[in-house]
């Protein structure tokens, strides 16, 4: 999969992820069965930034049509491992009673974000051998 697409995939995830922590004052935490917040400040502020984050790939996806660049493949790795990390770490050692619903959300986010992660970091180290080779 070349870093296009790998950027693309990663846009739509963290738009998609954004939208829904922005909904969360609106029931999204009741439905997806997610820890509910005492104030819905944080998820609001982290969906914030994910979305950011997902405009800013689309930015760099597009950045020969737009004339400009942003964030970059390289940026979306770290940003994806820190946040799958933390919520791996979370999942792992805190003592949550969560519904069977909100654990295989959560659960299914840190495996998709880290595996996304991961074909993006092997694509891109693919990338740097061919350019050595050359």
């Amino acid at each position: 999969m070349n870093e296009r697409h790998l950027l693309t995939i990663d846009a739509v995830i963290n738009l998609t992820l954004g939208v829904l922590l922005l909904l969360v004052p609106f029931g999204m935490v009741e439905l997806l069965g997610v820890p509910v917040p005492v104030s819905p400040f944080y998820a609001l502020i982290l969906g914030g930034v994910l979305f950011g984050i997902g405009l800013a790939l689309l930015v760099e996806r597009y950045k020969d049509r737009l004339g400009v660049s942003s964030l970059g493949l390289g940026g979306a790795i770290c940003i994806n491992l820190c946040g799958a990390g933390v919520l791996f770490v979370w999942l792992l050692f805190t003592d949550h009673s969560l519904p069977l619903k909100g654990l295989v959300i959560l659960w299914s986010i840190a495996i998709i974000i880290l595996g996304l992660s991961m074909v993006e970091l092997l694509g891109q180290i693919n990338q740097k051998r061919k350019k050595v080779k050359h």
